[in-house]
């Protein structure tokens, strides 16, 4: 009997994994990654084994996905396709290591997934497996078994026993952890269908968000947010506050048609609050203390640094390397950011650092201005040189 360490959820696709791989003879190790899901942890364990599993681990992530995940691709400016910060993206190579870790001090055979064959999660997934440990055997039930949708599987659970939250009515495939939540499947496919309300729970129906705006001030040293409003928070607690904050005004949904890597196009929900606030707070300190090439700079690594972290490239060369790149650049992303939310919307409207290069004497039209503007002349003559026909 082969032994494998699946990575488990409770969510319909691995629920119906384990019985599956049961009947084919397999020994199951459940490795349950607590990243924020909201669920209880120990009714998911227990449900792992009531289902056939012979043990099941649970691990708290959700401090090390910010710390280590969800702050260096802040500090990056990381956003895929300009909209989504990449919340469950991040989550992958991390519930996969301590998976390899598992399967090593288990001495397994196997790692198991339950991801589609036309998603993104089993690429992030089975690049940090054959990184990690690839002398151990990948399988993904999802790709091979003979359930062709999620109504079949749903009818499969139910005949060995196994609970399910999933609907045929509301047959929504959502992912959360603490930075973030995804929603896909369902009416959902169709591009054209508004998403109904009751599919979001991290943030407010703008419409009926407070009627007053609110603000919030991010503090930051070196491009790590360090305070909310003034008191000093670890990174786990501020995103939390943030969350609260921003989700109270409606602030970080996302509905976006997205291009997955295997080359497919995708309509994706997601919601975002404390990210979407983080991800404007820093580049507003980010504009006061850096210069104009180096801000500039920035845009295109950042594009980069998103697509090696949708693509499940985590653990690459490249990618280490440009955190190098992004510790440096932020050197002086030290200061405070106000941000305004309100309906929806959150609007910077204040920015402060001891780093800051703006200089009032040389921006202000008023008394006390120190930009020599009869200099303007030469400096456009010079600046128009390369444009014109010289005789």
């Amino acid at each position: 009997m082969k032994k494998v360490v699946l990575a488990y959820s409770g969510g319909l696709d691995t629920s119906c994994i384990i019985p599956w791989l049961k009947d084919r003879g397999y020994e199951i190790i459940a490795l349950v990654g607590d990243v924020g899901q909201g669920d209880d942890m120990e009714q998911v364990k227990a449900k792992a084994i009531a289902s056939g599993a012979s043990k099941a681990y649970c691990l708290d992530l959700k401090q090390e996905l910010i710390e280590q995940y969800a702050l260096p691709t802040l500090k990056a400016g990381a956003l895929y396709e300009g909209k989504y910060n990449l919340a469950c993206a991040l989550s992958r190579p991390l519930i996969a290591y301590h998976q390899v870790q598992v399967a090593k001090k288990e001495k397994a055979d196997g790692l198991v997934h339950g991801c589609t064959g036309k998603g993104n999660d089993q690429v992030r997934f089975e690049v940090t497996y054959r990184l990690q440990a690839p002398h151990l055997e990948v399988i993904a039930p999802v790709r091979v078994w003979e359930f062709k949708s999620r109504d079949e599987e749903i009818d499969y659970a139910k005949s060995k026993g196994v609970p399910v939250v999933a609907s045929k009515k509301k047959p929504y495939s959502i992912d959360t952890n603490v930075y973030g939540r995804a929603m896909e499947s369902g009416i959902l496919e169709d591009p054209m269908v508004e998403p109904p309300e009751d599919i979001f729970y991290m943030t407010i129906d703008p419409k009926k968000a407070p009627n007053t705006p609110g603000y919030v001030e991010v503090g930051f040293e070196k491009g790590i947010p360090v305070s909310v409003d003034g008191v000093k928070m670890k990174p786990l607690a501020l995103v939390l506050k943030l969350n609260e904050i921003a989700g109270k005004h409606g602030v970080g949904r996302v509905d976006m048609i997205e291009n997955r890597l295997v080359g497919i196009k995708s309509r994706e929900l997601y919601e975002n609050p404390a990210g979407t606030v983080l991800h404007i707070a820093i580049r507003e300190i980010e504009s006061l203390v850096l210069d104009r090439d180096s801000l500039r700079f920035k845009e295109a690594l950042s594009q980069k640094y998103a697509e090696l972290v949708y693509n499940g490239l985590w653990w690459t060369p490249l990618k280490a390397q440009m955190d190098a790149f992004f510790n440096k650049y932020h050197e002086h992303t030290t200061g405070v950011a106000r941000i305004k939310l309100y309906k929806g919307c959150a609007m910077p409207v204040g920015r402060k650092s001891p780093f800051s290069r703006y200089s009032d004497k040389m921006a202000t039209y008023g008394k006390g201005d120190t930009f020599d503007q009869s200099l303007a002349e030469g400096f456009i003559k010079l600046w128009t040189v390369p444009f014109q026909r010289h005789s």
